[in-house]
C-alpha cells in the first residue's frame, strides 16, 4: 500500500516539475522574443518620427533611451503583462496551451500601455541627463502614437508567425506519422529534420513538445534496433509512453 502511495506521489511530483519547467520555458521564450520585437518596433518607429535624422543618429537616440531605463522598463513590462494576463484570462496552471492564449494574455496584461510608460520615463531621463536634446525629446513625445502603433503591429505579427510555425510543426508531425505507417524511414527522417529546425524558433507548448519527444524516442529506437523493419507495434506504443 505504501509503495503505491509513494509511486503516486513521485508521479505527481514529476508532473508538477514538468509543468513548472514548461511555464519557465514559455516565460523565457516570450521575454526574449517580445523584447526583440519591441526593440525592432522602436527602431522602425524612431525612423518614422525622425525622418531627417541620419542612420547613426537614430541608433544613438535609441541606445540613449535603452541606457536610460528603457531596456529594463520593457523587460519589466513584459514580465508584468505575462503574469497579469494569465490572471485576466483565467490561466490557473501557469502555462499556455496555445499561442493564441499567450497573445491574449500579453494584450490583457497591458503590455502596450506599460511599454508606453517605460518609454515616457526613458525619454524624460535621457533628456534630463543630456543624452538627447530637448527638440528630439519633443519630437519623440509628439510621435509616440506612431511608436505605439509600430509596437502593436510588430507584436501581432510576431504572434501570427508563431501560430503559423506551430501549425507547420503539426503538419510535419502528421507527415511523419504517415511515413511511420508506410515504414518510410527516409520520409520520417526528412520530416523529423523539418520539425527540429522549426522547433528552435517556436514557443514551447506541452502538446507539441510531447509529440516531438515521442517522435524522437521512436527515431532513437529505430536507430538502436538497426532498422524500422525490426520495430514492433508494442515497441512503438512503449516509446510513446516514455514522455
Amino acid at each position: 500500500m505504501n509503495q503505491i502511495l509513494d509511486n503516486d506521489l513521485n508521479k505527481e511530483i514529476k508532473e508538477n516539475l514538468i509543468e513548472d519547467n514548461i511555464e519557465k520555458k514559455q516565460n523565457n521564450f516570450l521575454g526574449n522574443i517580445l523584447g526583440k520585437t519591441i526593440n525592432t518596433a522602436i527602431d522602425t518607429g524612431l525612423r518614422i518620427i525622425l525622418p531627417n535624422s541620419i542612420e547613426d543618429s537614430v541608433i544613438d537616440i535609441k541606445n540613449s533611451l535603452f541606457n536610460d531605463g528603457l531596456k529594463e522598463g520593457i523587460k519589466s513590462a513584459i514580465n508584468s503583462a505575462i503574469n497579469l494576463g494569465k490572471s485576466a484570462i483565467g490561466i490557473v496552471t501557469g502555462k499556455f496551451e496555445n499561442v493564441s492564449q499567450a497573445y491574449n494574455a500579453v494584450k490583457s496584461g497591458g503590455l502596450l500601455d506599460s511599454t508606453s510608460k517605460a518609454l515616457d520615463s526613458a525619454i524624460k531621463s535621457a533628456n534630463k541627463n543630456g543624452m538627447i536634446k530637448d527638440g528630439t525629446a519633443k519630437f519623440i513625445k509628439k510621435g509616440k502614437n506612431a511608436l505605439k502603433e509600430c509596437i502593436s503591429s510588430n507584436i501581432e505579427k510576431t504572434f501570427m508567425e508563431q501560430i503559423d510555425s506551430v501549425e507547420k510543426i503539426g503538419k510535419y508531425v502528421n507527415n511523419w506519422n504517415k511515413c511511420l505507417e508506410n515504414k518510410d524511414l527516409k520520409g520520417m527522417e526528412r520530416e523529423y529534420k523539418k520539425i527540429q529546425q522549426k522547433l528552435e524558433s517556436v514557443m514551447p507548448l506541452e502538446q507539441t513538445l510531447n509529440e516531438v519527444e515521442t517522435i524522437s524516442n521512436i527515431q532513437t529506437l529505430i536507430k538502436n534496433k538497426g532498422g524500422i523493419e525490426y520495430l514492433s507495434a508494442e515497441e512503438i506504443e512503449l516509446a510513446k509512453k516514455l514522455i
